[in-house]
């Protein structure tokens, strides 16, 4: 084991989902502003393969786990255990201080490992009903942080603070106009942004496509821009150009930061990172959660927000394009319906989730080395300092 450095290193096992990728992001913002070497472990898919191309100033390392799927429990275990001796290799040659995983099966190897190495770990829970994987590590993790406060019963840590879930700076409301210019739209016009998360939802599309024509004669003046995933992309733009809608169809996109600030409503999934950003963006949305998710657990996440005005539930089994058209129309026109929706975002925001762990995290750095004697920790940059960088 290589002798302690001043910088601290940290670790974020991040990998599976973009809802599990970007929070890990803006919490490695965040703790390089206070000086500490970050690294990534993300795993092999596509879609982490792709966001990660927008970190910058981290290291990024490919962990071969694979998810815990019915019949599949021999090619978890050969995953996890080849992810394992790939974490053990990567802490031995630079050991970190501090592991946090995001949740997902990526990140049950590096927390086991880290703790080998005697580094301090711990988790964040997104969702209203935590994930297998988060579950499991709760009872091995020093510390847990959740975005929804009635996650915490269901963890064994501890310490569980809520801290809602972090969103990358530049998700806020901005000039409306610009964005969707630069996204190829016309910038007078109305845009409905379709989203099914960074995998897609083939579910989601074919909904969609439905309700073209009704949209097409209901809100002629209506723009899209509708991230389908791989494998809709050509279907969808082929139903748009059927019905005379102006769209961009795209894939997957990076920089949704741009997709969101441009839209007057989404059609989304109700993955917690996904909320965070629309609630960060104060962004009215119909939520049409991913019904074979684990525990069902997008479900009750689009239920909170329901409940406080803060977003349209429509579950997938009840929903008609009449439906979805009408309800699309008035977010689209009506402007009081709009503005209440929006009020009723702000307190579903939490600006600051991505600090309050940075600091969670150095504040145990600091009480370790405190312990073992290690070189000190260096000063943060002054909040003065921090919030220049963040803008």
């Amino acid at each position: 084991m290589q002798p302690p450095t001043s910088t601290p290193r940290v670790a974020i096992a991040c990998g599976g989902t973009g809802g599990h990728l970007f929070p890990g992001l803006a919490v490695a913002e965040q703790l390089r502003q206070r000086g500490c070497s970050v690294t990534l472990l993300i795993s092999p898919k596509e879609v982490d393969q792709q966001a990660v191309q927008i970190a910058t100033g981290v290291q990024v390392a490919t962990l071969p786990a694979v998810g815990l799927s019915r019949g599949g429990g021999f090619a978890f275990a050969r995953g996890f255990a080849q992810s394992y001796l790939a974490a053990r290799r990567l802490f031995s040659a630079e050991p970190p201080e501090a592991v946090l995983a995001m949740g997902g099966f990526t990140s049950a190897p590096p927390i086991l490992v880290g703790k080998s190495f005697r580094a301090a770990t711990f988790l964040h829970e997104s969702n209203t009903i935590p994930g297998r994987a988060n579950r499991w590590l709760s009872r091995v993790t020093s510390q847990a942080f959740v975005g929804f406060s009635e996650a915490a019963a269901r963890l064994h840590t501890r310490q569980v603070k809520v801290t809602g879930t972090p969103v990358r700076p530049q998700f806020q409301p901005g000039e409306v106009a610009a964005r969707r210019q630069a996204l190829g739209l016309d910038p007078e016009r109305p845009v409905l942004l379709v989203t099914g998360g960074s995998q897609g939802a083939s579910g989601l599309n074919s909904l969609v496509i439905q309700t073209l024509p009704l949209l097409a004669m209901l809100a002629p003046e209506l723009q899209l821009f509708h991230l389908t995933g791989p494998n809709d992309v050509e279907k969808v733009r082929a139903a748009c150009a059927t019905h005379k809608i102006k769209a961009v169809v795209r894939p997957f996109f990076g920089e949704m930061h741009l997709a969101l600030g441009a839209a007057t409503a989404v059609i989304s999934r109700a993955g917690a990172s996904s909320l965070a950003e629309l609630a960060a963006m104060r962004l009215p949305s119909i939520l049409i959660p991913f019904p074979a998710a684990t525990d069902n657990h997008q479900y009750f996440n689009a239920l909170a927000f329901e409940k406080t005005g803060a977003a349209r539930l429509l579950e997938q089994k009840n929903a008609t394009p009449e439906i979805l058209a009408t309800w699309v129309v008035e977010l689209v026109e009506n402007v009081t319906v709009r503005s209440n929706m929006q009020a009723s975002l702000m307190p579903w925001h939490s600006p600051r989730a991505a600090e309050q762990i940075a600091d969670s995290i150095m504040q145990a750095v600091v009480d370790r080395r405190r312990v073992t004697g290690r070189v000190a920790v260096p000063s943060p940059p002054s909040i003065q300092h921090r919030q220049s960088l963040i803008t």
